[in-house]
């Protein structure tokens, strides 16, 4: 996550693949810049690992407490990112953000295929622990129907208390340890394969990386108020040459 408040940085030249090297620079699934906005508190511009930009939840909970950091901030806001505006919000430690509606929802065989900012393929499973997950994620992301604009292909185990994900990542290319919008969709596909009598619904979901809730609002076409709750951690802080 890099503060360029100042608009040093060259976006069309930033060597993001080379800075997300595990080996060779910092390591990271992606990477995030954040910008001064003339209207909103800030703006968000998020790359995956291999250069490639779209709507990360998980990142823009992160680019909330790191504008926080920053003073930037208080104890709510309103940022641009990728896929437009976006409110956000503290409750103690955890961040929470409002993401868009989510009404276009196609199904395939006893698969979903919703976008929440970012297109995902969601396929429930008897464990996601048992799950191949970089061959099986490949026959979907790699198929005739998604290997042009890619799609994420997530794994989703049903709890008593909630739900087990497990993510593949598009532009990572890679399975990653939590996704936000993967756990959001997963949240709505989990509810469409319910009873879908609740007008309001809210799920806690295990990830690798942690645990994370999801709330909305619906009336079963349309999913509105949606929620993305949980934590945002700074790990460390350092300076690399460009």
């Amino acid at each position: 996550m890099i503060d360029d408040r100042s608009n040093q940085l060259n976006l069309d030249q930033l060597p993001v693949p080379d800075l997300c090297d595990r080996r060779f620079g910092i390591g990271a699934d992606g990477l995030i810049v954040i910008r001064e906005h003339k209207n909103l508190d800030f703006e968000m511009i998020y790359f995956n690992s291999d250069g490639s930009q779209s709507f990360c939840g998980n990142g823009s909970r992160c680019a909330v407490a790191f504008a926080k950091s920053l003073g930037m901030i208080t104890s709510s806001c309103e940022f641009l990112s990728t896929d437009g505006a976006h409110t956000a919000r503290f409750d103690g430690d955890l961040v929470e953000l409002d993401m868009h509606d989510v009404s276009h929802i196609e199904t395939t065989s006893s698969d979903y295929i919703i976008n929440t900012g970012s297109p995902h393929y969601l396929k429930f499973v008897d464990s996601v622990e048992d799950v191949d997950i970089i061959p099986t994620a490949h026959n979907v992301r790699y198929n005739d129907t998604y290997k042009a604009e890619g799609i994420n292909v997530n794994f989703l185990e049903p709890t008593e208390t909630g739900l087990n994900i497990r993510t593949y990542e598009r532009g990572v290319e890679n399975e990653t340890l939590s996704c936000g919008t993967g756990v959001t969709a997963a949240a709505i596909a989990l509810y469409l394969k319910s009873d879908q009598s609740q007008l309001s619904f809210n799920t806690p979901i295990h990830t690798l990386g942690g645990e994370l809730e999801v709330s909305f609002e619906t009336d079963g076409t349309t999913f509105r108020k949606i929620v993305l709750k949980g934590p945002a951690k700074k790990t460390f802080e350092g300076s690399i040459l460009l």
